[in-house]
């Protein structure tokens, strides 16, 4: 039984991350196809690459995005909170998907852990210990921050960047930050990768250890390849509903505040990644730095209705993704 849940586990994670490549791939090519930097087929295959490149890197931060995360139950009960999770977070991404919602793979996965820990715990079971400090500071406080910063640098870093064009033609500024735009998305799709490719790693990792097939912080070298793996066929595939309402519905950028907004987004997935070792939702940093360098223009960019829905969506996550991983671990409790 032990076998058939982890290996139940391995095949839900390997969705999980198809789903995250395709939902997210947006986040990476939506302004560089809807200012024309890219066609459609350069723009995914583009995502693709450099968010398996990210995610291949990411395996060196993975074991230290699994430790902050909570201890997990050994045997039967760990791996059926795990699988409850993945699939609640799975379910709820694709629904905002059809609705054409970005939203953060990261914070339905762990709330939807959450939520698996408390059903367990309702029925008696062991729970995973430490995850309220790890919805806390894993979900919480960066679902409040990130966006709030990466809005505040895409408005300011529009600054710079139009005091440096001030003697150049519109047309040729146009020219040369769509150029740079390919080069954003690229970093972008990168960042994505770094960031995302933990999730998926840390829980395959942590399946492992509570089927007893590897020791903690022992990274199978099949791992990375795994994720990075799904995570580009899921890129590759592409989903343009999400990326219709980035580059269409949500706000107008022309070519050179795109290039503000990308580059502002990469960054602090760098950062956040690799100097703070904290999770950053790749769709909260880019739609909010987005929103950020369209509010510094004279025109009335945003479309606030659209904002407003997606700020529910937000919110919305990670009480509806409680609830079903709850639902979900209880369902499955028969298998512990």
């Amino acid at each position: 039984m032990v076998t058939a849940l982890l290996m139940a586990v391995i095949v839900t994670a390997a969705i999980f991350a198809f789903l995250n490549g395709f939902r997210d791939a947006s986040t990476a090519v939506a302004l560089s196809v809807r200012n024309r930097a890219l066609t459609p087929s350069i723009a995914i295959i583009l995502a693709g690459v450099f968010n398996c490149l990210g995610a291949l890197a990411s395996a060196v931060l993975a074991a230290t995005f699994a430790d902050k995360l909570f201890t997990m139950p050994p045997g039967r009960n760990g791996l059926v909170l795990l699988l409850a999770g993945l699939i609640a977070a799975s379910l709820w991404g694709i629904y905002l998907w059809w609705r054409g919602f970005p939203s953060s793979s990261t914070h339905a996965l762990i709330s939807a852990l959450v939520g698996a820990s408390m059903g367990s715990a309702a029925i008696g079971h062991p729970p995973l210990d430490g995850i309220n400090t790890t919805l806390l500071t894993l979900v919480l406080l960066p679902m409040l921050v990130s966006p709030l910063v990466a809005f505040v640098l895409g408005f300011v870093a529009v600054y710079p960047t139009s005091w440096m064009a001030r003697y150049t033609a519109p047309s040729q500024v146009n020219r040369r930050t769509r150029q740079l735009q390919a080069v954003a998305g690229a970093a972008v799709a990168f960042g994505h990768g770094l960031q995302d490719g933990q999730r998926t790693t840390a829980v395959v990792l942590l399946a492992l250890v509570a089927a007893g097939a590897s020791g903690a912080g022992s990274i199978p070298v099949w791992l990375p390849i795994f994720t990075a793996g799904m995570l580009t066929v899921g890129t590759l595939f592409g989903g343009w509903r999400i990326s219709y309402t980035l580059g269409h519905r949500l706000v107008r950028l022309d070519p050179m505040r795109g290039f503000v907004a990308q580059i502002v987004a990469a960054g602090l997935l760098f950062v956040g990644a690799i100097g703070l070792h904290m999770p950053l939702s790749t769709t909260h940093t880019v739609t909010a730095a987005i929103v950020g360098a369209g509010a510094n223009q004279r025109f009335t960019a945003t479309n606030g209705r659209i904002l407003a829905r997606i700020a529910v969506a937000w919110l919305a996550t990670p009480l509806a993704c409680v609830l079903l991983g709850a639902v979900f671990f209880l369902a499955l409790s028969p298998l512990t």
